[in-house]
């Protein structure tokens, strides 16, 4: 038995027979052909390259009907390279210029590509080659389809399974992930890879359990055998014994039960038993995953992260490209649940090929990311700000600029939206002039400046994941300093209680005023734990934001607590020194509100 930690990119457990993809790509079965033969070779690259494009248009149309639009687009760069007449003519010109089978040409032009893509990267410093090899994992990934369609191999591993398998690769690529859905693939794990490739957000969208980035594993494993992935703690387990097996059954027989048995809740309200509402919202990606907000018992959206519309694209997306996907969320809600849409968060950990000046930062999370990287692209700002006061009319939608760290950052930004609203009016285009405007809450420094920051919004929403990373200097994708990195630090609550208290003084100021009510949400992971939701309450907060699967189980805590209860636990917890105690004692707090349930 062998334990390999990676990357958490999806949540739950999965056991199931091992299906390792092949890694080393088709056997070429010669180098060139005699002169006459030539002709005959143009004619079988053309007949290929139709074929993948084919497919690719294939894949792009079923994911489009399946998962949406954006997910879709991933496979549109495939295909549109595949129709490249550019392409095609170099490819073309290998074969005549040196009489090489269409096989290797193709395996030339792409392998020659790809290695001015690698060597233009590693110019660009760490991030840079990061973003190269995804950018070259596609390409290798076209390369493997066209040689398979002039071989004739077939490229569908899932075409003849008889049970669902657990998916091992070094990296997956857009046309493996096509036919991924719990009927064949129970989970994934890969060896390279982070949490913001396209396969790891389609895990998401699918409900796939998956980990990635685990480095080399796949020499120590055989197709058929036994793995078990943990998505929730980023642990793929290789041969499990017997004791672990079982120990991971229950597991997974639990996770999977959890939003069963409150599925009676769904439609009931949010509150407290003794009666005060706490609204739940959902954390998404996607636009179709507004759906599972509804079904989940949401009460709207909460934050609405828009990179997915920026990754796996080799340009800007188009405004109306941003209008289609957030009218597409308002419509699916309804007039009267709110959308919070958080303006693009690119940079740090989360790269694209269009973000253009994050490559080569030497450190990416104290670097040009976020409403900075905005600030610095007026032109891609606008776009958005654009699109989201024309959605604005379909529904209860708001706006929120991510990484505030000054007051005067947030005035840039409130004053672009000024601008937008100026030329939008002056073109005659329809939009809403009133949307609500918020901030997220996600460095020391605006929880300090909380008090002054909430003068110039109409909401906070407090990114307890970033607050927790800065406030403690600890990465939690480092296993070195993992340990540091902990929701219930006392610096960390002393700092949400800062601002939550904030947000309650200009409540107040506003409701002498007989202004719109201010509000504080939760948006990070702590929200959608249970262990965490007594201690939220007790702080003050009466709005939490969740990934749509937590939901449930969010709420049949909220319905167990009673405010007061939930005062002293703040109260408790905040008098005590180290993370290890307050963990302690909210996980014997929990035991008491849920005694038949188990507490991990």
């Amino acid at each position: 038995m062998e334990y390999r930690y990676g990357i958490g990119v999806s949540p739950g457990v999965a056991i199931g027979p091992a299906l390792v993809l092949d890694t080393e790509g088709v056997l070429i079965p010669h180098r060139t052909v005699a002169p006459e033969q030539v002709e005959g070779e143009i004619v079988r690259l053309g007949h290929a390259l139709d074929e993948t494009a084919a497919a690719a248009r294939g894949d792009r149309e079923r994911m489009t009907v399946r998962l949406g639009p954006a997910l879709g687009n991933i496979y549109a760069a495939q295909q549109s390279m595949l129709e490249d007449r550019v392409v095609r003519t170099q490819i073309e010109s290998r074969i005549r210029a040196e009489n090489y089978s269409a096989e290797y040409a193709v395996s030339r032009v792409i392998r020659d590509f790809v290695k001015r893509l690698e060597d233009f990267g590693r110019r660009l410093g760490d991030h840079g080659a990061a973003e190269a090899r995804r950018r070259a994992t596609e390409f290798i990934d076209l390369e493997r389809q066209v040689l398979a369609a002039l071989l004739g191999h077939p490229t569908n591993p899932f075409g003849n399974l008889t049970e669902p398998v657990v998916v091992l690769a070094n990296d997956l690529m857009p046309s493996d992930t096509a036919d991924f859905g719990p009927r064949s693939v129970r989970a994934f794990a890969t060896e390279s890879g982070g949490n913001t490739s396209h396969t790891a957000i389609l895990a998401g969208a699918l409900e796939i359990p998956a980990v990635v980035g685990i480095g080399r594993f796949l020499t120590d494993v055989s197709g058929g055998d036994t793995v078990i992935v943990d998505g929730g703690e980023g642990v793929l387990i290789i041969d499990p014994d017997e004791d672990t097996l079982a120990r991971y059954e229950e597991k997974r027989a639990r996770l999977l039960a959890r939003p069963d048995r409150y599925e009676h809740l769904r439609d009931k309200p949010s509150v407290t038993a003794d009666l005060v509402p706490i609204r739940l919202l959902g954390n998404i990606e996607l636009s179709q995953e507004a759906a599972h907000c509804l079904d989940r018992g949401a009460d709207g959206v909460g934050l609405y992260r828009t990179e997915f519309l920026y990754l796996n694209k080799s340009s800007h997306p188009t405004e109306e490209e941003h209008y289609a996907a957030y009218s597409s969320v308002l419509h699916t809600l309804g007039p009267n649940r709110p959308v919070v849409i958080r303006t693009l968060d690119l940079g740090a950990d989360k790269f694209s090929s269009v973000s253009g000046a994050v490559a080569g930062e030497k450190n990416p999370f104290l670097g040009l990311r976020s409403v900075r990287l905005c600030l610095r692209n007026i032109d891609l700002f606008k776009t958005q700000l654009r699109a989201i006061l024309r959605a604005a009319l379909h529904g209860d939608l708001r706006v929120m600029f991510p990484m505030i760290s000054t007051v005067d950052e947030l005035r840039q930004c409130k004053t672009l939206l000024n601008e937008v609203k100026e030329d939008l009016e002056y073109a005659g285009i329809p939009f809403k002039s009133v949307v609500p405007v918020g901030t997220m809450i996600e460095v020391p420094s605006a929880a300090i400046m909380a008090d002054v920051l909430a003068k110039e919004v109409d909401f906070f929403s407090i990114g307890t994941n970033d607050l927790i990373q800065y406030t403690l200097a600890a990465d939690r994708n480092n296993e070195h300093v993992a340990n540091l990195y902990n929701p219930t630090d006392p610096a960390v609550l002393r700092l949400i209680r800062m601002v939550v208290q904030a947000g309650l003084k200009e409540n107040a100021r506003r409701q002498e005023q007989s202004r719109r009510p201010f509000e504080v949400n939760v948006c990070g992971e702590m929200s959608g734990e249970p262990l965490y939701i007594p201690l939220l309450v007790g702080l003050g907060l009466r709005q939490l934001s969740a990934t749509p699967r937590k939901i449930p189980e969010i709420k049949r805590v909220v319905r167990e607590l009673r405010v007061a209860e939930a005062e002293q636990v703040a109260r408790d917890a905040l008098g005590m020194e180290t993370a290890s105690q307050v963990s302690s004692y909210l996980r014997d707090h929990l035991r008491k509100i849920l005694p038949s349930e188990a507490v991990d």
